[in-house]
């Protein structure tokens, strides 16, 4: 039902219950099927580096930038952006994105050019949402404009029903990748 819309996605539940799988369904079942789809894990990619890759940069903004680089929000316009746990984002960044998702339009490190973005976001967390914005470590307006439509996805032991299908899925996908 969500695909087909432009909203924003928050997706919750444990580890391992597919939040990556259901982003990748809501994508190629929308609108923006044939634009670029980008993930990024914001607990893997250190704090230091995650603005530059969301956000990009010029040449010259700062010591190791040698050249002008796009960030994932540039180069997904048009498309969706999947923040995966983002409860692990910087305090200091969601202020940023918050900015995106309310003015539409980035700015990349070491310019003063707003460019102006269409992004459809899909975030997810297993973290206690809740619990971080009461302790001050996620932004509780970040939170509302991400959650447009909120999603829980129950752990496997809960959707019993989807078991087989999902072992004969994963059962052709071994055979098919082996040859046997």
């Amino acid at each position: 039902k969500v695909a087909p819309t432009d909203a924003n996605v928050f997706l919750m539940g444990q580890s391992g219950v597919g939040k990556d799988v259901f982003a990748n369904f809501i994508h190629e079942n929308s609108n923006r099927a044939k634009s670029p789809f980008i993930a990024i894990n914001m607990a893997a990619i250190p704090e230091h580096l995650l603005e530059s890759e969301l956000f990009g940069y010029e040449k010259g903004a700062f010591t190791d930038a040698t050249t002008q680089k796009l960030g994932i929000l540039e180069v997904a316009n048009g498309g969706t952006v999947f923040l995966d746990e983002i409860g692990e984002m910087p305090i200091g960044l969601q202020a940023k994105l918050l900015r995106v998702l309310q003015e539409k339009t980035l700015t990349r490190l070491g310019s003063s050019k707003e460019i102006v973005i269409d992004v459809r976001f899909i975030s997810a967390t297993n973290a206690n949402i809740s619990q971080k914005i009461t302790r001050g470590e996620f932004r509780q307006d970040l939170f509302f404009r991400l959650q447009t439509i909120p999603i829980f996805i129950p752990p496997l032991s809960e959707r019993k029903e989807e078991i087989l299908q999902i072992a004969e899925y994963k059962l052709q996908e071994t055979t098919q990748k082996y040859g046997v």
